[in-house]
């Protein structure tokens, strides 16, 4: 409905330009707006006001070009019932009453595609995410990561692109070696021979763990091996160990990843000549005091950046290039990072990187995840993964369970710090939002169980006169169901799943709402039936909205 909105405005202003001689470009055109206010209308515009701002050589007052809008505007305008101008140049609409139920007619006859959409036009995206050092157990703020990747994976795919998870897999760096050391220090401990842990080391109790299945394995002979012969020995089963634990717990959290990607088969003989030969030849690497670099700066980075040291060896940002590099060779239209809060000052190298490359400025995406504080009984839980104190992600999810983790997680924007209250998501109140969201769906299953049980005459919406819908508490609830897809496209745009799990919980309150002050069966039987339509609209929405939250929506509770 903006859409549409947004394009009458758009031609009747172009129309007044065209008239008066202004210029105008109409990309400069600000979107249309959902009136905050139900008394001045459903939609507003600052269109009267842009336009004049941009008239030159003379001072045209805001309110009098509104009304030439206006004048352009209503002979094409079906959608529209009412609109006036308001304050210093407002334009505000009314819709007409009849196109809103044809919205929820909409509702109902989509169902379950309701809100997807084609905007994508089938655009490859990537997604990588959570990419955890296989160094230990998942943590907590991997699990915001699992849960804002899956979740905007999820919507991307439901508006229309062709969408690929990817893990990267860090299994060629320094912490693979440390995990090896760690866990041999352990061995030997357990063996009774001296050990000196290092201090680099991971302290977790897992290393323990891992340390008794290697003693299991390999017996002995720990003790007595090489350091560096028994560490390669380690590392490996270490790692795998690890990596299914990983597997495991993301699987269980409703987290599935289509591409595994290990960073040693970055490695391969002439890789990284190759690419260091693609950009030499636009003069984007450059040799200064022994080493390599590369000239980020040409793409608006603050210094220029190290990617062979002089003494040979490759720095993180060369594995990145690789990577990326392998990324767009894969043919992926779009590449979105999900990285840790503290990979803030990483963005401008790595955007510059995806230029060098030959792609658009906005072929790489990035979203950092801000921390995650967990407090149980109103105390924070540290959290440190060398350190040993950590809180796994699977303690949470056996804890809270998978639903309301994941919609925890997703409550804030991502950069947002976010605290976890085990308690809240615990708790079977309204209160908590995920349990307020699904009761809202189970209440509304509830009602045509019932009937349908009780073999009432009219027990669901089948026929339904929809105009006999005349409350504004159903039209706020219509209006509400409209908004489901521009709430997508929202979350699309910005790759912020946020915006999703805040509307349904204003939906679910919308309809609590309704539902307590509203009789949705009555003796009247075709209001009866309007109302249910109107609820089981209600509860397609809430469906479809936790389907793509990849929350359950429950029909009993």
């Amino acid at each position: 409905m903006k859409e549409e909105l947004a394009s009458l405005v758009g031609a009747a202003v172009a129309r007044v330009a065209r008239e008066q001689g202004f210029a105008w470009d109409p990309a400069a055109l600000a979107p249309i707006e959902s009136c905050r206010d139900d008394r001045f209308g459903d939609f507003t515009s600052n269109a009267a006001m842009e336009l004049a701002s941009r008239v030159v050589g003379r001072k045209v007052p805001p309110r009098e070009l509104g009304q030439a809008i206006l004048a352009a505007l209503l002979p094409a305008a079906e959608l529209i019932e009412k609109v006036e101008i308001a304050g210093p140049g407002f334009i505000n609409f009314t819709v007409r009453r009849e196109r809103w139920l044809k919205t929820l007619a909409g509702v109902l006859a989509g169902g379950a595609a309701y809100g997807r959409s084609d905007s994508g036009r089938g655009a490859r995206v990537q997604v990588e995410f959570v990419s955890a050092n296989p160094t230990g157990p998942l943590h907590l703020g991997h699990g915001r990561g699992a849960a804002v990747g899956d979740i905007l994976c999820r919507i991307l795919e439901a508006t229309g692109h062709d969408v690929q998870r990817e893990f990267y897999i860090n299994d060629a760096g320094r912490q693979v070696e440390t995990l090896a050391r760690s866990v041999l220090a352990r061995c030997r401990e357990q063996l009774g021979a001296a050990a000196a842990f290092p201090e680099d080391g991971y302290k977790g109790d897992y290393v323990r763990d891992l340390a008794r299945e290697a003693v299991a394995r390999h017996g002995a002979d720990l003790a007595s091996l090489p350091d560096s012969e028994a560490s390669a020995t380690l590392g490996e089963a270490a790692m795998a160990t690890v990596l299914g634990w990983i597997r495991r717990d993301l699987e269980a959290f409703g987290v599935r990843f289509d591409n595994w990607f290990s960073e040693r088969s970055l490695c391969q003989p002439g890789a990284w000549e190759s690419v260091e030969e693609q950009l030499r030849e636009h003069d984007l690497i450059f040799e200064q005091e022994g080493a390599l670099w590369f000239r980020s700066t040409f793409f608006g980075d603050d210094k220029d950046r190290v990617v062979v040291k002089s003494d040979g060896s490759r720095t993180y940002l060369a594995s990145d290039i690789l990577y990326h590099a392998d990324k767009f060779r894969r043919g992926f239209e779009r590449v979105i990072d999900i990285w840790g809060a503290d990979h803030h000052g990483y963005i401008p190298r790595m955007q510059a990187v995806a230029q060098a490359l030959g792609q658009p400025a906005d072929a790489l995406a990035v979203r950092l995840i801000q921390l995650v504080t967990l407090t149980r009984g109103g105390k924070a839980v540290a959290m440190g993964k060398r350190e040993g104190e950590f809180v796994t992600l699977a303690e949470v999810v056996d804890e809270v369970g998978a639903d309301a983790a994941r919609f925890f997680f997703v409550m804030r924007r991502c950069e947002s710090h976010l605290e976890f209250d085990l308690e809240l998501a615990k708790s079977r109140t309204a209160d908590n939002p995920v349990f307020y969201v699904q009761y809202a769906h189970a209440r509304i299953a509830s009602i045509f169980r019932t009937r349908k049980e009780h073999g009432a005459a009219g027990a669901d919406e089948t026929g339904a006169d929809l105009g006999r819908l005349e409350l504004p508490e159903e039209f706020g609830l219509i209006k509400r169901l409209a908004a489901f897809p521009e709430v997508l496209a929202v979350c699309t745009r910005t790759l912020e799943p946020h915006p999703l799990a805040n509307y349904l919980v204003a939906l679910a309150a919308a309809f609590h709402g309704y539902y307590n002050r509203v009789r949705v069966v009555t003796e009247d039987e075709s209001a009866s039936r309007a109302r249910l339509a109107l609820v089981r609209a209600v509860g397609i929405v809430l469906r479809n909205g936790l389907d793509l939250m990849g929350v359950a929506a429950p029909d009993q509770m």
